[in-house]
């Protein structure tokens, strides 16, 4: 197949059926549609030849014939059913999006504070259009390929806003779920706005119920931090073999404001996420953390660019990679220090442990610094298990699998750290723990007895 070939059918898709998605959607979510389908004409996916892409294919994922719910037809699923595993010992405000339909649970809308929306993207920017138009598209490059699909087919996604100085004590849980009976391509758009001095802490979880349909996610999320903001974003996939994802987050950061995202792929197919954060003003904070355990033939990519446009500013990505079976992972991330960014410091590290001998692993991490005023630094390990290790625990009567089991988790230990809520961080250790046992993840499967 051409590389052109699997962008076409969703270019023809837009053409035939322009009115229809117009019809169910909003109209500031619809003046970037046509604008994103002339640019489309004369782009193409990114294949294994572009920079930054070698070891993944996004014309590949995109090229089956998923199909898309432009009329929105109500696929029923049971949302109780499908999502058992809340969070331990904390209270969290629950949002579920099924396929790309978003779902406001009774808690949610009982319990939001005053100052806080979540709602339906496409609901807000009815309601409040100028609010939305005021960031959506304004953060995600539009001439980005991706970015342009998603201008060009989303009809719906989730707006979370939190006023001036406005503090959400809750997590904020947000669930996406894949369920159907055919293949099934959603296109999914998360814009989240904290103005000045507001904070608040996201969870978001990737579910699939029917691990035996093939389904496509195609999401892009925008992020804006105002003046002294503070959002914690934090991520976990448990989708399935039979499950892509291709996810683009885009961060603005203004002077004073603290931004933190951690990632964890514990069960998937095949992902690539991007991750790409600026740094506008002063003295501003940004923490990257990646988490990846995988096996069979899954495929994990994260990429990451971090640029610092203002002086004062610190930023730190630590990325841990744990393959296993004939899996495959990917690790490209960059830190760019502009001219008029004195001051800056910037860290960043990505280790890896191959614990089969088909498993491979690819990592670059780069530094792009044009001021000679900064602290900065990056490094990659790969390896294995440490040997010497294994035999001391074996030698104390910890049997060979169960001192693999400990060593991989301290391994990761330092990544899960870096999530600040203290309950989901024991969510993480309990789900790492039950991954690394070969327990099931799925939380369909597991019952109501999966978060004890």
């Amino acid at each position: 197949m051409m590389p052109m070939d699997a962008l076409k059918q969703y270019i023809d898709l837009y053409t035939d059926n322009a009115e229809v998605i117009d019809s169910h959607s909003a109209p500031v979510l619809n003046e970037l549609r046509q604008t994103a389908c002339d640019l489309l004409k004369s782009s193409r996916f990114p294949t294994k030849k572009d920079e930054g892409f070698h070891k993944t294919s996004i014309n590949d994922m995109f090229a089956p014939d998923f199909g898309v719910n432009i009329n929105r037809y109500n696929i029923p699923v049971d949302v109780a059913e499908s999502f058992r595993c809340d969070i331990p010992n904390v209270s969290t405000l629950l949002a579920v999006v099924v396929n790309d339909r978003f779902v406001a649970t009774r808690p949610l809308l009982n319990n939001l504070p005053e100052g806080v929306t979540v709602t339906s993207l496409a609901a807000a920017a009815r309601l409040h259009p100028e609010l939305v138009k005021k960031y959506y598209g304004r953060i995600a490059p539009g001439d980005n390929v991706n970015v342009a699909l998603n201008n060009m087919l989303v009809q719906d996604g989730v707006f979370i806003h939190l006023s001036k100085n406005v503090v959400l004590e809750k997590p904020l849980q947000l669930v996406n779920i894949f369920d159907g009976p055919a293949p099934m391509a959603a296109f999914r758009r998360v814009l989240i706005v904290a103005e000045e001095n507001s904070f608040a802490n996201i969870l978001v979880c990737d579910h699939t119920r029917n691990r035996d349909g093939a389904y496509l996610s195609s999401e892009v999320m925008e992020v804006m931090l105002e003046k002294g903001a503070s959002v914690g974003l934090y991520g976990i996939e448990e989708s399935s073999a039979n499950t892509a994802r291709y996810s683009q987050m885009f961060v603005r950061q203004e002077h004073d404001s603290s931004f933190s995202a951690a990632s964890s792929t514990l069960l998937n197919g095949v992902t690539r996420n991007d991750y790409n954060v600026s740094l506008n003003g002063e003295n501003c904070s940004a923490e990257l953390a990646g988490i990846v355990i995988a096996d069979g033939k899954s495929h994990i990519d994260n990429n990451s660019n971090v640029i610092h446009n203002a002086p004062h500013c610190r930023s730190n990505q630590l990325f841990k990679y744990l393959l296993d079976g004939e899996s495959s992972g990917a690790f490209e991330g960059s830190i760019v220090v502009r001219p008029e960014a004195p001051f800056t410091e910037g860290y960043q590290s990505n280790h890896n442990i191959l614990a089969s001998d088909k498993a491979r692993m690819h990592t670059r991490p780069q530094l792009l610094i044009f001021n000679d005023e900064v602290k900065c630094s990056h490094g990659a390990t790969t390896g294995q298990l440490d040997p010497d290790a294994l035999f001391y625990m074996q030698t104390r009567g910890i049997p060979v699998d169960q001192a693999r089991r400990l060593l991989m988790q301290a391994f990761m230990s330092d990544a899960v750290d870096t999530i600040r809520v203290d309950a989901i961080r024991d969510r993480l250790r309990h789900l790492l723990e039950r991954r690394l046992t070969g327990e099931d993840l799925l939380c369909a499967e597991c019952g109501s007895d999966c978060h004890k």
